[in-house]
């Protein structure tokens, strides 16, 4: 059965020109004049690169089977993070360079790992993680020139901005998207 425009959805796989595209969110248009179309917002599987597409109303499309599952980081060794299947217990090797919040990545942390044909395409991160900071300055309380925030080493060896107050030893919450600072942690 040959699937077409019709039936995108969000979540949906789409194989352009050799390339795999995840549907973000789409609309089917039926303007007053002129043939129906579909708009999409799709992002490469691989790089992350996020693009507006237009597709015609029931065009033909090569939809792909990607496969999620959740595997807890282990550790590091060499180009590969090894990861652990916590069902079967295998150890899954996945080139570092699959993830783009790798700073972030603690021992024992639940990620979702795509794969397409056995192949892993992406690993994605918790939303949030909670780190211990291993270094950072004593805060001034009188300077304000950088809006009460400075810069922070956590255990991973990521550097973040944290308010003035935060020491080392505190747990804070840290966005793993853009590295920002969420909170304090007990």
């Amino acid at each position: 059965m040959a699937q077409t425009t019709n039936d995108i959805k969000n979540g949906s796989v789409l194989n352009l020109d050799g390339q795999l595209w995840a549907v973000i969110k789409f609309q089917h248009v039926k303007p007053g004049k002129g043939p129906a179309f579909v708009r999409t917002t799709i992002k490469n599987v691989l790089s992350g690169k996020i693009v507006d597409k237009t597709f015609n109303a029931g065009m033909k499309m090569e939809f792909e089977t990607v496969d999620n599952r959740n595997l807890q980081y282990s550790y590091e060794d060499g180009d590969n993070f090894v990861f652990m299947d916590m069902t079967t217990y295998d150890q899954i090797y996945i080139p570092k360079t699959l993830s783009r919040s790798a700073k972030f990545l603690l021992e024992g942390t639940d990620c979702v790992v795509s794969f397409h044909d056995g192949t892993p395409l992406s690993v994605e991160l918790p939303a949030s993680v909670i780190l211990t900071v291993t270094h950072t300055e004593p805060g001034l309380q009188g300077n304000r020139s950088n809006a009460g925030t400075k810069p922070a080493t956590v255990e991973t060896g990521a550097e973040i901005q944290v308010p003035l107050f935060i020491g080392e030893g505190e747990k804070v919450k840290v966005n793993t998207t853009d590295g920002s600072y969420l909170g304090r942690e007990n």
